[in-house]
């Protein structure tokens, strides 16, 4: 068998490496994207607050207990006898349990829900390293890279969500749609310099000024 030949189901070590690279490519691109996404603070210190407000009361109401003075803080025997007496089926029952469960479903959704990202992860050649540019320096390059294209005599940019924007003004003395290509093309290129590590996808809008 000649030195270059493979033998069945080997894997060039080239590709191997090359497969790796990738893979700890991405791994370094989710994890410079988690990095810029803002904590959920609020959500969670809502429920630290409720639950050391309740560990507190639970705690005082066991102590005066166990010392034969209870307290009574909450009144048990009013809630016991209003449970008792209370059918599944009533109205008040079925609205306190439902604005129970929506209070906790919107904690729960507002905590796994991804924030809003505050900076934009570029990639820096070192997986180590995470650089973030603000959205608004990004969109002035991008808006820039499309004033550089013929017929463009102004543009500008904004960011939403996983949108840039980009809104080019011009006199139209060409094809909307040639003038529009030549416009994301260029953007498209503006940002693939920059190399971002979370994909994002751009919008062309085609403002006319006579």
């Amino acid at each position: 068998m000649p030195s270059g030949a493979l033998r069945g189901g080997e894997v060039p070590s080239g590709a191997h490496s090359a497969a790796l690279e990738t893979l700890h490519d991405k791994v370094a691109d989710r994890a410079a994207v988690r990095a810029f996404r803002p904590r959920r603070r609020i959500p969670a210190v809502i429920v630290a607050v409720l639950l050391t407000l309740l560990g507190l009361l639970l705690a005082v109401e066991t102590l005066s207990a166990l010392f034969g003075r209870p307290l009574r803080l909450v009144p048990y025997d009013r809630m016991l006898a209003w449970a008792s007496s209370t059918s599944w089926s009533n109205p008040w029952f079925l609205l306190g349990s439902a604005l129970v469960a929506l209070l906790g479903l919107a904690l729960l959704a507002t905590a796994l829900a991804p924030g809003k990202l505050k900076m934009v992860p570029v990639r820096s050649g070192h997986r180590d390293l995470i650089i973030g540019v603000r959205p608004k320096s990004v969109a002035r390059a991008l808006a820039h890279a499309a004033e550089q294209v013929p017929g463009v005599r102004s543009a500008r940019a904004t960011l939403r969500g996983g949108t840039f924007t980009v809104i080019p003004t011009t006199s139209g003395w060409r094809k909307r749609d040639e003038f529009r290509k030549d416009v994301r093309d260029a953007v498209l290129a503006r940002l693939a310099e920059l190399d971002p590590a979370h994909p994002y996808r751009v919008a062309v809008h085609v403002k006319e000024r006579k």
